[in-house]
Parts: structure tokens; sequence; C-alpha cells
């Protein structure tokens, strides 16, 4: 059996430019991660090229001059990141495709809220270079990342991955390579009972809101967590979650699931509630 190779140390200090002489990164997955991620490189000097799984059915205007589409990684990159928490089929076909394109010593950083790094990185040949990461739309916004080495990571990537995100502005906290890791799984866990609690009409979905705020200290409540990250991600951690554990505790509120596939919304911010079809 062939020995993994290990990053070399000079990965994460010299590098990888394009022609322009900027950093260049990769990044490909799902809307709005992948245009969140975008900005957020873009405007600290990385010049970004990346491509989405499918066209969103409004494209969002990306302001900066640094970001290009587009499915041809450019022989210069120096570090990917896979946003894609929905469709396993795509996001191991992103995968092999980046492990094929990119540098043996470029980093591949994946969003693992519904598989395990570890479990991704037997998809592609060089394992040592793919670490999980969690997250989900907006949340992003937070000064730290989560970040999942796996059974494979030597400690160079590790390290190229915390000079990055730490060039974004955002610490890293490191954490076990499990599904959902930790912020996300505690998050929809809470949004899965607010979706009972309102299954079984205990308070609307504004008093609910409330209560968590005022009472728990939430920045913002469930139902407007759910509406920020989309409950299609939340469903799908959800999901992976009673996948892997067979609990009892994360099992989905029907009203959630009918939600996540299309149905009866809540204007938020009144007590209308909104027919939503998406069939």
């Amino acid at each position: 059996m062939a020995k993994v190779k290990r990053l070399e140390p000079q990965a994460g200090t010299r590098r990888r430019t394009d022609s322009s002489g900027r950093a260049s990164i990769y990044i490909v997955g799902e809307s709005p991660m992948v245009e969140e991620f975008a900005e957020l490189c873009a405007g600290h000097g990385y010049q970004v090229h990346f491509s989405w799984n499918e066209t969103p059915e409004s494209i969002p205007p990306l302001t900066s001059k640094k970001i290009t589409r587009g499915r041809i990684i450019p022989s210069g990159t120096s570090l990917a990141l896979e946003l894609t928490t929905i469709d396993l089929d795509r996001k191991r076909e992103n995968l092999q495709r980046l492990d094929k394109a990119l540098p043996p010593t470029a980093a591949i950083v994946s969003t693992s809220v519904t598989v395990t790094a570890t479990e991704q990185s037997t998809w592609v040949l060089n394992r040592n270079r793919l670490v999980g990461m969690g997250a989900l739309p907006t949340l992003i916004d937070k000064p730290i990342v989560e970040i999942a080495p796996t059974v494979f990571s030597p400690k160079e990537t590790v390290e190229v991955v915390q000079r990055f995100f730490r060039s974004l502005g955002k610490e890293m906290m490191l954490v076990q390579d499990r599904v959902g890791l930790v912020f996300p799984r505690i998050l929809c866990h809470v949004i899965n009972e607010a979706s009972f609690a309102l299954q079984e009409q205990v308070a609307t979905p504004q008093d609910l809101d409330m209560a968590m705020k005022l009472g728990a200290g939430f920045p913002l409540g469930p139902i407007e967590w759910a509406d920020r990250i989309g409950l299609k991600h939340v469903h799908a951690v959800l999901s992976a979650l009673q996948n892997d554990l067979q609990e009892e505790r994360y099992r989905i509120s029907p009203l959630l699931r009918q939600l996540a596939q299309g149905g009866v919304w809540w204007k938020h911010g009144s007590g209308e509630t909104q027919e939503r079809s998406e069939r």
C-alpha cells in the first residue's frame, strides 16, 4: 500500500498565484454558499474562480472584479472549497474533479455537515489534502469556523487551512469529524423542535422567535434561522444525523419535512400564512 503524501509546509506560506500575482481560490457547490464565500475571499485579496452545481433561478450580483465564473480549474489554484450539503452524488463528482485538477499540495476544504470528511476523503486519491468544515448558508458571518480533520489529515494540511481562514479574519476551531459538527447540529435540532411546537400549535412563529431571543439570548429565533439557512439545508442535516445516529431525538418534524419539500409557509413578521407552492 502506497504511503499517503503529506503536504509540504511551504504550501501555506507561498501561495500559488494566477498571472496577475494574486492567490487563486476555486469554489464549487450550492447557492448561496458559493456566492457568500466568493465575496468573502475576493474581499480579502484572493482571485476567485467558481461554479455552481446548478445555476440559481435568480443569479445574484457578484460585485468584485476578482470573481470569475467557470468550470475550468486554473492550474495555479492554491486551495479549493467544496460547498455541497444536499446532493451527495454531485458532491462526490465535485471532489473527484478537484482532486484530479489541483496540484497535489493544494488543500480542499469541504463542508461536512451531512457526510463526514473522512468518508469524503475515501472518494479521492489524495486523501491527505481534504478537511471538513461546518458550513451552511449565512453562517459565514460568524468569527469562528469549525474544521474537522480526517484520519488522513497531516498537521501541514491543517496549518494551511488555518492560515487561509486567518487571512479571511476568522479563527479556526478543531472539532471531531462527525455528521453535523457542533453549531450546525445544535442549530438544526433547535429548528426541528420549533417545528414540532408549530405543528402542535404551541405558539405562533413570531412568538417562538421572541421567546428564544428574550428567554435564551439567541441573536435570531429558530424560525428566523430557518428562513436564513433554508429548510432544505436544515432537512438535509437532520436526515444525515438521523441516518448516522438512529436516535429518536433526531426524528424530523413532519411539518418541517413538508415545508422543505414546498408547501405552506408564513410571512415572516406577521401572523398570517402564505401559500407558497413549488410544484
